[in-house]
């Protein structure tokens, strides 16, 4: 009697086995069980078959520490919502500034992260200590929305995301890998609260049209309490599954960075050209140089989570080159935005506004140009994937470094 087990036909032939399975696992599967019943000693069946009937080792102690791990991440985000709400009270009443929300959402993000990899006892003082620096400093300052002021209010939101990747990384804040996969779980985090937080304004507009049916407004009430706390919480939650390695932001972030790329470059350029068909000029605008800044770091944000999920791999692709491109027009932009800053200010005089776009302009240059430099050096064969993503990641203490200059000390000088 002829044999047409497939899975015997392939036993030697591991892609072959890998294709059939793909193709059609379930037929792959039945004939999986014949072949390990003839040929039990076969160690690629073996393998296999550990493959297809592997279940995880679950044990008592394990389970005990997930379930104390959830339970701590939902009293964290319980906090986080109470915490917000009674901030947004004092909002309300203008008595601090609306930045203090911040704090009512990163520190327990901060929190989590410090349960589920503890630092060592002088990270850890390290960490509390800024977070209580910037919260006094920040509220001591008169509220007054003076230049210097809002500028450490635009500012505050970095430091506070570095503080939150020194304790995402633990005892490993110094690892460039620790680093990146902080960028990584950024960009999962930013793709999950996005697609949760439009389920719930969906869910909060069929509620309050639920209630207006019935001659109550519920509006006021509803975002103060509910939308908001729910905010906040949320946020801690989708920190906890990122971090649990949720299989749909880890598959889809990197098809999103691919799409998007192509997408920003092709839009930028019809920008630029745009811009110069209208006569744009940056160097006398002061609105449109700052509109130019915000391209530039958008631009610079799609193109550093690019680089971050391009994988490891030493093959060049489409996608590299894309970047490439994204990188170069960036310097275009941040090079022209730095000759109108430099030019307002020979011209028009020195104020805190003008040194802090200046500031961060020459922070960017200098990592679009390192980033640049890293992928000619891959683009020409000399070097891995791996240097680009240093230039990422060793640069990252530079913003948060200028962000705490801008915060601390622009109040003090100006």
């Amino acid at each position: 009697m002829e044999n047409n087990n497939k899975v015997i036909e392939n036993i030697a032939d591991p892609t072959g086995l890998e294709r059939l399975f793909r193709e059609d696992p379930k037929d792959f599967k039945k004939d999986f069980a014949e072949a390990f019943e003839q040929n039990p000693d076969s160690p690629v069946l073996a393998v296999w078959h550990e493959r297809l009937h592997f279940k995880e080792a679950a044990t008592t102690e394990k389970d005990f520490f997930l379930q104390k791990e959830f339970l701590f991440m939902g009293m964290l985000a319980i906090l986080a919502g109470i915490s917000t709400r009674i901030i947004f009270h004092f909002v309300e009443l203008q008595t601090i500034a609306p930045i203090n929300l911040a704090f009512g959402v990163l520190p327990f993000i901060a929190a989590y992260f410090v349960y589920k990899n503890p630092p060592k006892k002088s990270v850890l003082y390290f960490l509390v200590l800024l977070f209580l620096i910037s919260g006094v400093y920040l509220n001591l300052l008169p509220l007054e929305y003076t230049d210097s002021i809002i500028l450490a209010y635009l500012h505050l939101p970095v430091f506070l995301w570095l503080l939150v990747g020194l304790a995402f990384a633990g005892n490993k804040f110094g690892n460039d890998s620790t680093r990146l996969a902080y960028l990584k779980f950024n960009l999962n985090f930013a793709m999950l609260y996005a697609s949760l937080a439009i389920s719930g304004m969906l869910l909060a507009a069929v509620t309050m049209q639920l209630f207006s049916f019935i001659g109550l407004n519920i509006e006021d009430f509803y975002f103060s309490n509910i939308v908001l706390f729910g905010a906040a919480a949320l946020a801690v939650v989708t920190a906890y599954v990122v971090s649990r390695n949720l299989k749909l932001a880890k598959n889809v972030a990197p098809y999103i960075a691919k799409i998007f790329s192509p997408l920003v470059l092709v839009t930028l350029i019809a920008y630029l050209i745009a811009i110069i068909w209208l006569g744009k000029n940056p160097f006398l605008d002061r609105d449109f140089l700052l509109i130019f800044n915000g391209i530039l770091l958008g631009v610079l944000a799609v193109t550093i989570f690019s680089i971050t999920e391009s994988g490891s791999d030493e093959k060049k692709n489409i996608s590299d080159y894309v970047n490439f491109s994204l990188i170069g027009l960036a310097l275009i932009i941040d090079s022209v935005a730095l000759s109108a800053i430099m030019f307002r200010l020979t011209s028009y005089g020195i104020t805190p506004n003008r040194i802090a776009v200046l500031g961060v302009n020459i922070v960017i240059w200098a990592n679009l140009i390192w980033i640049m430099l890293s992928y000619l050096r891959f683009l020409r064969n000399k070097t891995g994937p791996s240097t680009i993503q240093d230039a990422v990641t060793k640069y990252l203490p530079v913003y948060g470094i200028w962000a705490a200059i801008v915060i601390f000390t622009f109040p003090l000088i100006f």
